[in-house]
């Protein structure tokens, strides 16, 4: 019988190709995001034709899909764009670690995996399990900034400060992390961070290398305790900035390395 789900898949975000991949359903990808960097494999398997925030869309066309999958109202002009053309486009707008887990469930029962898709999100929500057990037993939380853009100040999106609470720490922003855009999350008064006395400083610049000096020699933080310490530490955006598997494995335990660490020296 016929295959009845998507036989040509483009992914204009990195995690719908992440969890394909981890589904082994790669066979139906036939395009993907520029920015994708796991799994490794996939940016020589396949050919890149979207970054965020654009498309090569005649090149996706020409790949003939029948089905893309983006991420979040900023590809609003990509999808309308393929719509037009006629093509089904699938986009998610999950902004936790909840939706992330659901996200793979849906997409999995999308391409007939469902039982694989089942197996990998449980693999996932087993795991952040493991990293909370562990961090249960530190001695102290941490308090913590995360920083996602440095030119203006931008704070860490709702799934990154709950996988930071995950990990062991508090966000110090906390009342921030609902805000779905980076607009919303922008900080007009970078003191406010040194009047939250965040232990942990915690960069994941999109797209660009954290610069911990940088941060240390911004105007008035030489006194915030994370500097005075040197807890600035990276992140790569890789591992936490993709609202997709990566965050709930590698990006997670990358966090709670750092605030394990911390809380050793604290005694």
């Amino acid at each position: 019988m016929q295959d009845a789900y998507p036989q040509r898949i483009v992914c204009l975000t990195e995690e719908p190709t992440e969890v394909l991949y981890a589904l082994g359903e790669a066979h139906r990808i036939v395009g993907i995001s520029g920015f994708t960097v796991r799994p490794p494999r996939a940016r020589k398997e396949k050919p890149k034709v979207s970054a965020f925030t654009s498309a090569k869309i005649d090149q996706i066309l020409d790949l003939k899909p029948d089905l893309a999958i983006g991420f979040s109202d900023i590809q609003a002009d990509i999808a309308r764009e393929l719509i037009r053309a006629g093509v089904e486009v699938w986009i998610s707008n999950h902004r936790s670690v909840e939706g992330i887990v659901a996200y793979i469930r849906r997409l999995g029962a999308m391409v007939g995996a469902t039982t694989r898709a089942n197996a990998f999100a449980d693999r996932a929500e087993a795991n952040l399990a493991r990293v909370a057990a562990l961090a249960a037993a530190l001695p102290r939380r941490p308090r913590v900034y995360f920083e996602e853009w440095d030119e203006p100040l931008i704070t860490g999106i709702r799934w990154v400060g709950e996988l930071v609470r995950v990990a062991g720490g508090d966000d110090v922003f906390p009342e921030l992390l609902e805000e779905p855009l980076a607009k919303q999350r922008i900080l007009a008064d970078p003191l406010e961070v040194v009047r939250r006395a965040p232990d942990i400083v915690l960069g994941s610049w999109c797209g660009k290398r954290f610069r911990p000096e940088r941060v240390a020699a911004r105007p008035g933080w030489a006194t915030m305790p994370a500097v005075r310490d040197g807890e600035l530490h990276e992140i790569k955006s890789p591992l936490i900035l993709q609202p997709g598997p990566a965050a709930l494995f590698d990006g997670v335990e990358a966090i709670h390395a750092v605030i394990a660490r911390w809380a050793r020296r604290q005694g």
